[in-house]
C-alpha cells in the first residue's frame, strides 16, 4: 500500500539570482523536468530565478526559515563559514581541480556542513572562477589594483583578498551592481564571465582581466526539515536528480567559457590574461588570517586535498 502522504502532489519553491537564460536557470528547469518525471509528478519544482524572492543572503534566510524550500548562491555565512574555505585565493587551478576536490573525500565533509542549522546540501554548481572587470584599465599587476573601487559579493574571504591586493571593495547586492557600474558608484567588479555577460556589466567595464582568482560556488541547499519530510523514494529521486544536474552543468562549462570570451571581445571588450605568481604572493596574509579564523588544521586540510586533485 502506498501511503497518503507519498501520494500528495509537493511543490518546492526554489530561489536563485541568477537570470532567467543563464546556466545556473537551465540547470534548474532540468532538474525539475527530471524530478517531476521521476516522482510521476508527486514532486514538483517552482523556480524563481533573477532574484525574485531576495538576494543571496535573503534567500538563504529563507530557507533556513522554511519560507523558501531550496536555495543556490554563494553566501552562506548562516549555512556554516567553513563552506567560505573554497574560495580561499589561488586554492584550485582549473576546474577539473576543483572537481577532483569536491567528489572526494574533503569536498564531501564540506557537503554535510549545515544540518546543524538545518539545511542540507545538494550540491555544488559552478559559480566559477572569478576575474577583474573595471572601467579605467586593464589589470597587469597587483599595482593595478590600487585604489580601484571593485564590487563584491559580501563574502569575507573576497573582501579581505580584494583589501590584500590594494583594491577597495564593495559590497553591494547583485540586483545593483549594474547601476553602480552605470554611475561610477564603483569602477569596476570582480565577476564570473558568465555573470559579467548575462547582467550586461561589460556595458559599464570594458577592461577584463583573465586572473581566476578565486573559485566560488553557487551552493545547492534544501530546508532541513523539507528535505526530512519527504518520502524515502522522494529524497531519493530529489538526490539523484541533483546529482545528475551536477554532471550535466559541468559537462557545459568550457564551450560555456569559449562562447562567452568570444562573444565579449565582439562587443568591445579588452581581454587580458594576467602571470598569477606575484597576484599569489600578495594574498599570503589572507590564508593567515582564517587559519586564525577557522583553525589552521582545516584550512591545512583543504590546501592539502585541493593540491591533490591538481592534475586529476
Amino acid at each position: 500500500m502506498v501511503s497518503p502522504a507519498a501520494q500528495a502532489e509537493t511543490t518546492l519553491r526554489l530561489a536563485h539570482a541568477s537570470s532567467e537564460d543563464s546556466l545556473i536557470d537551465q540547470a534548474v528547469r532540468r532538474f525539475a523536468d527530471e524530478l517531476n518525471q521521476a516522482t510521476n509528478g508527486q514532486l514538483t519544482i517552482q523556480d524563481f530565478p533573477n532574484g525574485q524572492l531576495g538576494d543571496e543572503g535573503p534567500i538563504a534566510e529563507g530557507v533556513g526559515a522554511g519560507s523558501i524550500d531550496i536555495g543556490l548562491g554563494g553566501v552562506v555565512d548562516g549555512i556554516d563559514p567553513k563552506l567560505n574555505v573554497l574560495a580561499l585565493p589561488f586554492l584550485f587551478d582549473d576546474l577539473a581541480n576543483v572537481h577532483g576536490f569536491l567528489d572526494g573525500p574533503e569536498g564531501q565533509k564540506l557537503k554535510a556542513l549545515g544540518q546543524d542549522k538545518g539545511f542540507v546540501l545538494l550540491g555544488f554548481l559552478d559559480s566559477g572562477f572569478r576575474d577583474f572587470a573595471n572601467s579605467r584599465r586593464p589589470i597587469k599587476a597587483p599595482a593595478d589594483l590600487a585604489g580601484l573601487k571593485l564590487r563584491t559579493p559580501p563574502i569575507p574571504v573576497i573582501l579581505d583578498t580584494l583589501k590584500a591586493l590594494g583594491a577597495l571593495p564593495q559590497a553591494i547586492p547583485f540586483g545593483q551592481v549594474y547601476t553602480a557600474l552605470q554611475s561610477h558608484v564603483v569602477d569596476g567588479v570582480e565577476p564570473e564571465m558568465r555573470d559579467f555577460q548575462d547582467q550586461k556589466w561589460y556595458e559599464a567595464a570594458k577592461y577584463l582581466t583573465i586572473s581566476n582568482y578565486i573559485w566560488t560556488a553557487n551552493f545547492w541547499y534544501i530546508n532541513k526539515d523539507r528535505y526530512d519530510a519527504l518520502p524515502a523514494e522522494q529524497r531519493k529521486a530529489l538526490d539523484t536528480s541533483a546529482a545528475d544536474t551536477v554532471t550535466w552543468y559541468r559537462g557545459q562549462l568550457d564551450s560555456t567559457y569559449a562562447r562567452v570570451i568570444a562573444e565579449l571581445k565582439s562587443k568591445g571588450v579588452e581581454v587580458n590574461t594576467v602571470d598569477k605568481g606575484p597576484f599569489q604572493t600578495a594574498v599570503a596574509s589572507v590564508y593567515a588570517k582564517y587559519g586564525q579564523v577557522w583553525g589552521k588544521p582545516f584550512v591545512e586540510e583543504v590546501t592539502a586535498a585541493a593540491n591533490q586533485a591538481k592534475g586529476k
